[in-house]
């Protein structure tokens, strides 16, 4: 099975984490650009060599392409970009070009430009330091009420802002009508830091209401899409063959949530508009899996560690009430999403999950508990899929998966980063020694900062 990937960017979930994903199944063949042609915090992605590169694929089974990527130059760049409308319109005559000619299935995302409430100009427009926050209130209220609010934000930087915006709804709509056209089989437009109303709220219902697929998140999606990839390459590939894998289920792979606060499903994550019980089915579906109603008929059953009365967050310090139950571990194949916190790990949680988990076991598929709900939800599930699809998957490829989520979502997320004031990798190694050796990998791995900031790590087995 071999499939094209054009990532968000080069940061490790969206680089090297697919590969860790695909390696779990030596059937995969997955192809990527090299990492230095992508964007970073600081500089763009190689718009024209990837356009090369995709242009050069062929005798694929399925290509995923992030079109802020290739159009905008990555995630960042597309809410950083001056480039005119005009300008990208001759830059998508040539691409469209380019994705009629393939003779595969084209699974694509495009982001919904986000609106961070937050005068942190790290990832946006220089303006954002000061007026973050306010442009924030600006669109929620317009939102809410349906007319723009008064406010004291300059009209040469509201002017900016919301010309960014409409060029590139604008250019989302162009994507909507390539749908239309059959180009991609499927097209997903990603919400993520979002708010219950927003310009960006206000956009998603626009493309929603002209048959357009949004979905809350973002960096998981490239991931969702890998699933839903492999997914249907299966039911291509196995059906009416009799040797096919033990757990191919033509009528699609049944996924049974079990919430460990049942009652609280209805909570709206950290970032997110929509319950984390709808966070949970639509990450399923995405994935080309079912949602199934009862534990007996499930082939897979996912664990959800969520929140009551809120979602905590440690990096922030937003408390929340931690686990206190009970793990009792399915006997059948399951998977685990803990997101009781956003970016990182519930520490009482994986204490008790690390008693009872044990990693060797076929029916184990997969922990994760980092960034947002949808984060872990779908990265979790694209693993757990690889590992259940195949019968004879790569085990040793699989734990390298599962011990990078704990480094990263426990040790990292939840414990070491509250520790440090700046990127210091010495001094990370050095407090990252206690939770290798409760996973039994001392010394085993190299750590680095990609982006130069605290917010994510590479983990690398050595």
């Amino acid at each position: 099975m071999k499939i094209g990937l054009i990532p968000i960017d080069n940061r490790p979930v969206c680089y090297t984490l697919p590969k860790l994903i695909a390696g779990i199944n030596s059937d995969i063949e997955l192809v990527m650009p090299p990492r230095e042609l992508l964007g970073d915090l600081t500089k763009p992605a190689r718009k024209e060599i990837l356009f090369e590169i995709l242009n050069s694929w062929k005798g694929f089974d399925s290509i995923i392409i992030s079109l802020d990527t290739l159009v905008w130059g990555g995630l960042i760049p597309s809410r950083r970009s001056s480039t005119p409308l005009a300008e990208i319109l001759a830059l998508l005559e040539n691409l469209k070009v380019i994705l009629k000619e393939k003779d595969c299935p084209i699974y694509a995302f495009s982001s919904i430009m986000r609106i961070s409430n937050n005068n942190i100009n790290e990832e946006e427009k220089e303006y954002w330091n000061m007026w973050g926050k306010k442009i924030f209130e600006y669109s929620y209220i317009a939102d809410k009420t349906g007319f723009p609010p008064k406010t004291d934000i300059p009209k040469e930087i509201l002017k900016d802002y919301l010309n960014t915006r409409k060029r590139n709804f604008e250019i989302n709509k162009i994507y909507l009508e390539w749908q239309k056209e059959g180009i991609f089989d499927t097209l997903v437009f990603s919400k993520d830091d979002c708010a219950q109303f927003g310009l960006n709220v206000q956009e998603a219902r626009k493309l929603k209401a002209e048959g357009g697929f949004v979905k809350t998140g973002a960096d998981e999606i490239p991931l969702s899409l890998l699933s839903r990839a492999i997914t249907k390459n299966l039911t291509s590939v196995y059906s009416g063959i009799p040797n096919r894998p033990e757990n191919y289920n033509p009528d699609g792979i049944r996924i049974f949530p079990i919430f460990t606060e049942p009652e609280y499903k209805h909570l709206i994550s950290n970032y997110e508009d929509i319950s984390i019980e709808e966070s949970v089915r639509s990450q399923i579906e995405l994935a080309g899996c079912k949602v199934s109603n009862n534990y007996s008929d499930s082939d897979i059953v996912l664990i959800v560690n969520n929140f009551k009365n809120n979602q905590g967050e440690i990096v922030m310090k937003i408390p929340t009430e931690p686990f206190k139950g009970e793990i009792n571990l399915p006997d059948k194949p399951f998977m685990i999403a803990d997101v009781r916190f956003a970016n990182g790990a519930d520490n009482s949680f994986v204490e008790k999950l690390l008693e009872n988990l044990n990693f060797n076991s076929d029916n184990f598929l997969g922990y994760s508990g980092w960034n947002t709900s949808a984060n872990s939800l779908g990265s979790l599930i694209a693993g757990g899929l690889v590992k259940f699809t195949d019968n004879d998957y790569n085990k040793t490829e699989f734990l390298k998966l599962q011990l990078t989520r704990l480094l990263d979502d426990w040790g990292y997320q939840a414990n070491v980063r509250q520790k440090l004031d700046i990127p210091d990798e010495s001094l990370l190694v050095e407090k990252m020694k206690k939770y290798e050796s409760i996973l039994g990998c001392v010394n085993s791995v190299r750590y680095s900062f990609p982006w130069h900031r605290l917010f994510e790590v590479e983990i690398e087995f050595i």
